[in-house]
This record gives structure tokens, C-alpha cells and sequence, in this order.
């Protein structure tokens, strides 16, 4: 049985779940953030052996074991979330201690994880990190600055002739009215600079592109799509903002060497699945940007037919090193 821990509305569980039950596979779908206020989540010891538990106080699924799990996904994961009815500072400490015992619970379970065991994940989002591993591989990175020290922003602005892009540190924010795209740095930018010493952030070389690359690991498969950006104005420096019309998405021949890198990264960060960001430059060269060791996929299969989603499935359903390996 697979355990795909998700948001309700997570589409890509949705195309997994019609894979899966095309292949007479049987998995469970579980939000944590439905600890305590919707399900109860136990952890029992009685003759020396240790079971799991899970029982849904509503809805589909009803009582689940645990120990019956042969993998476990995860995919988008909510946080707990305390009952309606306590206020602070109960409430927080129900999510705190909540939050502690469910990714106890994912860590006993001796199983295949995708992308790889919860600390794994956590420690291949250090961007810092993620840098650090690509030159070591022989990745072409952009000459980088990250941090709140204004000189070195300056630097940088100057090293690259004004040709330089901001980003944020982590891979989210916790409102989403607080997410930074990747944006060009200007002469005007540069004269509030001292602002940088109140947050920390990544400055980079702004890289010529001809094609972005969004590179999909997963397990010894890579699929590669190029996408467009140059030809809209709203994604040229940052693909996010792209619009399908003029922003197309097509499958793209890696070339091996490349894609080997690619691989191997994810396999340095402990991963069996990442999507690497990728830029051709107009010279031909291919440039590191960043990593994401759970970016979505979905988008890419719809718009090139790439046949990530089985490939996922592939290695949900197939024997591969436990928690306690190089998951």
C-alpha cells in the first residue's frame, strides 16, 4: 500500500491515484494537517512489537494500518492544525507538539520515501548547500552573492557590468503576498542597497538565455522540457510568470553529460526525485540555477506528454533503499 501524504487538492496525487489504480496498485491518501481536529494518528508498543495506526474521524478511508505501508510519498504535506476551539498559547503548542509526532510517526516507517525521508528533504533545500554541490560537479554556476551585507551586493552589481537578478533565500513564504520572483536589479535599485542588511538575500549574475530548462529526476530517469520565456515579457526573467500562449513549452534532447550531472546532484542531496532549473545560453552553454527537491511536474507532462507521473509511479511501486539508507 502506497501513503501519499498531500493537500486534498493536489492534482498530482490526483493523475498518481488513476496510475496506481490503473495498475491495481492500492495507496491512501492523508493530509497531516488533519492532526488531532479531524484524525487521530497512534503509535502502540505491546509485546515487543510496534504498530501504527491511523483513523479518520470522518469521511472516506476510516481506520488505516500503518504497517501494511510498502512507500510513502510526500508530496505536498499540510502542517497540523489545532482544534477550532483552543486559543493561544494552547493552540500553538498542539501544532508544535502535533507537527513533532506526525513526522515521528513518517520516520518509523521503514519504507521507500519520494523525494527521500523528511530530514533529507529539509537539508537539500539549503540553496546554499545546493550551490556548494553544483560547482563541486562541474555545473556552470553564475557568479553568486547571497547574504545581507550590502558591499557584496554592490560588488557583484559592479563585477557584472549591472547585470544582476535578486531572490529570495527559501524556496517559499509563509504569505504568499510576500514572495519574491526573480527580479533584475536597476541603477535605482542599487541606490536603496542598505536595505539588504535587514534580510538576507541571493544576488546573481543575470544570465543571457536563448531556452530555460525544467529538468525532472526521477530515480535514473531525466526528462527535459524547454521553455520559451524569451518571447513574453512576463516571463523573461523569471518563467513563473509565464502564460501559456506565449510562453510554449517543448521536450528537449539533454545532452548526456549534462543530464549525468543532473542525476548525480539529485543523488548528492539524497534524492529520488528533483527538478532542476536549468539555462541555455545563447552561446550554447548550459547554466545551473537551482534545484527543487519537490517542484511540480504536472504541467510539464500536460504540455509535452512526458511520462513523468508513470515514472513516479515506477518507483513508488519498486523495491529501493529504505529510511535508514540514501533515501
Amino acid at each position: 500500500m502506497i501513503l501519499i501524504l498531500t493537500a486534498p487538492d493536489d492534482v498530482h496525487a490526483d493523475a498518481a491515484e488513476v496510475e496506481l489504480g490503473r495498475r491495481g496498485v492500492s495507496w491512501v491518501r492523508f493530509d497531516p494537517a488533519d492532526v488531532p481536529s479531524r484524525a487521530s494518528l497512534s503509535v502502540t508498543i505491546r509485546d515487543g512489537r510496534l504498530t501504527r495506526t491511523l483513523v479518520r474521524h470522518a469521511g472516506p478511508g476510516g481506520t488505516v494500518d500503518l504497517d501494511a505501508v510498502t512507500a510513502v510519498w510526500f508530496r505536498r504535506p499540510g502542517v497540523p492544525v489545532a482544534p477550532p476551539h483552543l486559543g493561544e498559547p494552547h493552540a500553538g503548542f498542539v501544532v508544535q507538539e502535533s507537527r513533532q509526532f506526525v513526522g515521528d510517526v513518517w520516520e518509523t516507517l521503514d519504507v521507500p520515501a519520494l523525494p527521500a525521508a523528511r530530514p533529507v528533504v529539509l537539508r537539500a533545500q539549503q540553496k546554499l548547500r545546493q550551490l556548494q554541490l553544483a560547482l563541486r560537479l562541474g555545473f556552470d554556476v553564475p557568479a553568486t552573492a547571497v547574504g545581507n551585507d550590502p558591499r557584496d551586493v554592490l560588488d557583484l552589481f559592479s563585477h557584472t557590468g549591472g547585470r544582476m537578478i535578486t531572490k529570495q533565500v527559501g524556496l517559499t513564504s509563509l504569505r504568499d503576498e510576500l514572495m519574491r520572483f526573480t527580479e533584475p536589479v536597476t541603477h535605482h535599485d542599487v541606490g536603496h542597497v542598505d536595505g539588504v542588511r535587514h534580510c538576507p538575500l541571493i544576488a546573481q549574475e543575470r544570465v543571457p538565455k536563448r531556452v530555460e530548462l525544467r529538468v525532472t529526476v526521477v530515480g535514473d530517469r531525466v526528462f527535459t522540457a524547454a521553455i520559451d520565456s524569451q518571447r513574453s515579457n512576463h516571463a523573461r526573467h523569471d518563467w513563473r510568470r509565464q502564460d501559456d500562449r506565449n510562453t510554449p513549452l517543448s521536450r528537449y534532447d539533454l545532452p548526456a553529460d549534462v543530464a549525468a550531472r543532473c542525476k548525480a546532484l539529485t543523488r548528492a542531496l539524497g534524492l529520488r526525485y528533483s527538478a532542476l532549473d536549468l539555462i541555455v545560453t545563447p552561446d550554447g552553454r548550459y547554466v545551473y540555477i537551482e534545484i527543487n527537491p519537490t517542484g511540480q511536474y504536472l504541467w510539464v507532462e500536460e504540455e509535452t506528454g512526458l511520462p513523468i507521473t508513470a515514472a513516479v509511479v515506477d518507483l513508488l511501486t519498486t523495491p529501493a533503499p529504505t529510511n535508514g539508507a540514501t533515501t
